[in-house]
């Protein structure tokens, strides 16, 4: 595991941002900076730290663990459905086929969690009981298993858009057109095989996919997976062996993922509204640590800490890729 003071030996050179000369223009998500060249689009992963639709700060390596992860998830599911990276010329890049995204979030639900105001669990809480069109009954504790996934689906933002998140149910997306009804239906025959796919290899590691989001888009009319897929930005993770014990007696589940990171601001009375509160530098080592950590348990690889700043690596990177492509 990279240590507490390799983390703070980044200091103030984390990537928050990055500019390429020579690609034209400029475009950015939440946490990634983007090109679009030649029909082919230049991921650049940032360390900049999103939750609550809000940029709350900045983590050392997390630009590369959420890169690399994908990385390896996409070579995993392959079978299931076809994917939009090409090459991984550097930890924080990914050249992908450019593809015209579908406007609606697939969030998998196995358990019934979440502090966000899209959670089932935050609805749930407040006693509605018909969330996203589905049903759920009485008596479901937070935290507890669902008798099987679910997907509730959200609106999709454009990059760049400051616009959240917002429910949508299957009936609202086929009635008002948002997605035709075949190229939903494969959407949700393919979030559910790769949540289901992404859960096995999760439990051979020790872990628990809680829920997941996955975006798509059309590639020459073809659906295919796009952004991230089982990060620690995407997903949540449990740690298994102690999920019972947990929830027995109360408690949240052991994480590895930025639910921690939600659970601290939802604590001090942050959830997307507003300024946030400042990032304490503790709070941004405990989540290094434990993107580090779900990177090194799911792909059973140390993860190699690399010197910072890295701005000029990424350029020469994808200037070397470009020319010889």
């Amino acid at each position: 595991m990279v240590t507490t003071k390799t983390i703070l030996q980044i200091g103030k050179n984390m990537l928050q941002a990055i500019d390429v000369p020579n690609l034209g223009k400029k475009q950015q998500g939440k946490v990634r900076d983007f090109y679009t060249v030649d029909g082919k689009r230049i991921l650049v992963t940032t360390d900049r730290q999103s939750a609550f639709d809000v940029i709350l700060g900045h983590i050392p390596f997390k630009g590369a663990v959420l890169n690399l992860l994908s990385q390896f998830w996409f070579v995993k599911t392959r079978h299931i459905v076809k994917n939009h990276m090409i090459a991984v010329p550097h930890p924080n890049v990914m050249v992908t086929h450019e593809c015209t995204p579908i406007p609606v979030e697939m969030i998998v639900r196995g358990y019934i969690s979440g502090v966000t105001k899209t959670s089932i669990w935050y609805s749930y809480e407040k006693g509605e009981r018909f969330i996203y069109g589905l049903k759920f009954p009485e008596g479901l504790v937070k935290n507890q298993k669902l008798p099987k996934p679910v997907i509730t689906p959200t609106t999709h933002p454009l990059a760049g858009s400051t616009a959240h998140d917002e429910r949508l149910t299957r009936e609202e997306i086929l009635s008002k057109k948002i997605v035709p009804k075949k190229l939903y239906e494969q959407m949700e025959k393919a979030a559910l095989s790769l949540f289901s796919y992404g859960s096995k290899l999760c439990k051979k590691h020790g872990l628990i996919l809680v829920d997941t989001k996955y975006e798509f888009g059309l590639y020459k009319g073809k659906l295919m997976l796009i952004d991230e897929i089982h990060t620690p930005d995407s997903s949540r993770f449990w740690i298994a062996k102690t999920y019972e014990n947990r929830l027995k007696k109360g408690l949240e589940p052991e994480n590895f993922d930025k639910e921690f990171l939600r659970l601290w601001y939802a604590e001090h009375g942050y959830r997307g509204d507003g300024a946030p509160p400042a990032m304490p530098k503790g709070l941004m080592i405990a989540v290094a640590k434990r993107y580090i950590g779900v990177y090194e348990k799911l792909t059973g690889k140390k993860f190699k800490p690399y010197a910072y700043p890295i701005e000029d690596s990424i350029v020469k990177a994808v200037g070397s890729f470009v020319k010889n492509k």
